[in-house]
């Protein structure tokens, strides 16, 4: 059986210009039975349009903030560090695997600047502009950014009955991890929230109508071996990207 091939956006250190990803996704996306590739972080229009082609899925991995200029937002003082070029790359790239139609999974910052692409907006900073609303005061607030290792879940979402991720987790609720300090504020038309943490903050969003996309705030890459709902995610992603017999 021919293996599907999987695009995966890259990391970039904006001190050295080093480009890189990170082995986790690369071992998930091979344990669901696809060959992954980084993807370029600098490339031209045509190029663009040949890796939707030529590649059967594409996740859109962790890393730093989008730029608040993408939202229409001046920066905040908490906002973290930026990458424009990964900005640009990732824009232009997911407008043209959307036209193509390819399944997309998005994880951590995936969520975020696949939101702010289609039109929606995020909170630049938990601490201060979620928790600091008058109106978003919980009892217990969550720690977003768990103080301890990844592959630990942190705490629990809550899966929308009838949505993609409870049909592909075969549950209601998950125990995830935690490590962001940014997440979607105001999903974009056309996504809906598929699952929500105890503090009601978004941790994943889809795409109703489209053949296969989804989002995730938290990072599967680190938990799929111990948990069997990690590995059914990639597992369905993996099965969406499969070519034609």
């Amino acid at each position: 059986m021919t293996k599907p091939l999987i695009g995966l956006t890259p990391g970039h250190n904006t001190d050295s210009q080093d480009v890189f990803l990170r082995p986790t996704y690369l071992r998930a996306i091979a344990a669901a039975g696809a060959i992954p590739f980084m993807l370029p972080l600098e490339a031209g229009t045509d190029d663009y349009r040949q890796m939707a082609r030529t590649f059967d899925g594409f996740v859109f991995t962790g890393g730093p903030d989008p730029h608040p200029s993408l939202f229409g937002e001046e920066t905040h003082e908490h906002c973290g560090q930026i990458s424009s070029k990964r900005d640009a790359m990732e824009l232009e790239l997911l407008s043209r695997v959307i036209a193509a139609k390819k399944p997309i999974l998005g994880i951590c910052r995936g969520i975020q600047i696949i939101n702010v692409a289609l039109g929606g907006t995020i909170y630049q900073d938990i601490p201060s502009q979620f928790y600091g609303a008058v109106d978003k005061k919980p009892a217990f607030p969550l720690a977003h950014r768990q103080p301890y290792d990844y592959r630990i879940p942190s705490h629990t979402v809550t899966i929308a009955p009838q949505s993609r991720l409870a049909r592909i987790c075969r549950c209601n609720s998950l125990k995830v991890n935690s490590m962001h300090h940014q997440a979607v504020k105001t999903p974009a038309p056309g996504l809906t929230v598929c699952a929500t943490a105890s503090d009601g903050l978004t941790e994943a969003l889809e795409m109703p109508g489209y053949p296969w996309l989804l989002a995730v705030q938290w990072h599967p890459e680190h938990l799929w071996e111990d948990d069997p709902a990690a590995a059914l995610l990639f597992q369905s992603f993996v099965n969406a990207c499969l070519p034609p017999c």
